[in-house]
């Protein structure tokens, strides 16, 4: 779907109705509430996505509660492994891109599309071990964290202590409530809303509020459930609630919103923006599985780190790849670096056509490397 929805965001920009594209995103929506007059476009990338960004902080929230992240040992290899695929790429990116201009991209390339990833993974099978796929998730959320972390601190303008008040009075609400005994999710909609208002006072994107209060969400079961209430802990019934929303709703329509770029304009004809659109392929296609590869070897060597059962470098270099397919978070990213124009466009084209060549090369180096489970038993 997410590809379908960047395919149709394509043909629309590059067809006769290509103002309309563009005249729908833009088209303006009164919300006298907080004095706001968004866009459609706003309203999709600023508020839709926080419940991508929620789901997000739930899988985080998750995984530090009871996954990998939760043992230090296991949590180590995903966690240098995502730090060499964080740094790398966006090295990469400035050491093509001098210019000042271009520099904000730098963090475009540095993110990992999860739902992208992992669907590209599965459609190798039974060549695919339990423990990579495993691995390929860990790296993917730890990617996930940088790049929240990297919005909430490099792309924010020019933070103000009122907004953190007003969030931070949403996140004590968020707490008072859990103190009272209250699990009802709806309850906690208008806290999350405080949360999101004040980070847009306070300069600091929104969406990041869906992972503040995705963090904030118990990973234990209500000691004291009512009748009808889900046994399992909010976190784990919430994320299987929503994760279709955001998997099947948010990022298609994200990209229907997004990926749209009129190629017929020349977007790569000046130097300055085919510069963007070649760091960003440079870091997602090179930067991801060298930096991942390197960092994992290099901590290896050193004892820091011992390779999951049944995952040897091979699969390593699998994980390296598909983590260059950034799509949704790394245009995201750039939507926040670069303002409307041929620069963003050329930046949206890199990440289209740097994540596809890492799909490609992921499916490649897997069917090349991996074994089949008949294979393993055969032999």
């Amino acid at each position: 779907m997410l590809l379908a929805a960047a395919g149709v965001a394509l043909l629309w920009a590059n067809s006769p109705w290509a103002d309309s594209y563009q005249a729908l995103w833009h088209a303006g929506v009164t919300l006298p509430a907080i004095g706001l007059r968004p866009d459609l476009h706003f309203l999709i990338n600023d508020g839709l996505m926080t419940l991508f960004f929620f789901v997000v902080g739930l899988e985080i929230r998750r995984e530090l509660h009871d996954g990998t992240l939760a043992d230090r040992r296991q949590a180590a290899l995903p966690l240098i492994a995502a730090l060499g695929g964080v740094l790398l790429p966006a090295l990469l990116y400035l050491a093509w891109n001098s210019d000042p201009v271009a520099r904000p991209g730098w963090a475009v390339p540095t993110a990992t599309d999860i739902a992208f990833a992992v669907g590209v993974l599965a459609l190798l099978g039974k060549r695919v071990p339990p423990a990579l796929r495993i691995l390929l998730l860990s790296v993917a959320i730890i990617d996930d964290i940088a790049a929240i972390l990297i919005i909430a601190f490099v792309y924010s303008d020019g933070v103000t202590l009122t907004g953190i008040g007003i969030s931070a009075a949403g996140i004590l609400a968020v707490f008072a409530l859990q103190r009272l005994g209250i699990w009802r999710p709806l309850v906690y909609v208008v806290p999350g809303a405080v949360i999101w208002f004040g980070l847009l006072q306070a300069g600091i994107h929104p969406s990041v509020g869906g992972v503040v209060v995705g963090l904030l969400t118990p990973a234990v079961a209500n000691s004291a459930p009512r009748p009808g209430d889900d046994l399992r802990p909010p976190v784990v019934w919430l994320q299987e609630r929503l994760h279709g929303w955001s998997t099947f709703l948010v990022m298609p329509v994200f990209a229907l919103a997004n990926a749209g770029v009129n190629i017929a304009g020349n977007p790569l004809g000046d130097k300055l923006a085919l510069d963007i659109f070649t760091g960003v392929v440079l870091g997602l296609v090179l930067g991801k599985p060298l930096g991942i590869l390197a960092a994992s070897w290099l901590a290896e060597r050193l004892g820091l780190i011992t390779l999951p059962a049944g995952v040897g470098w091979g699969g390593i270099a699998v994980i390296g790849a598909l983590a260059g397919i950034g799509f949704t978070m790394s245009i995201f990213i750039g939507s926040l670096a670069f303002e409307e124009g041929v620069l963003l466009d050329s930046m949206k084209l890199g990440v289209l056509g740097g994540s596809l060549v890492s799909a490609v090369v992921g499916l490649t180096l897997g069917a090349l490397l991996l074994r089949n489970d008949d294979q393993v038993v055969r032999a």
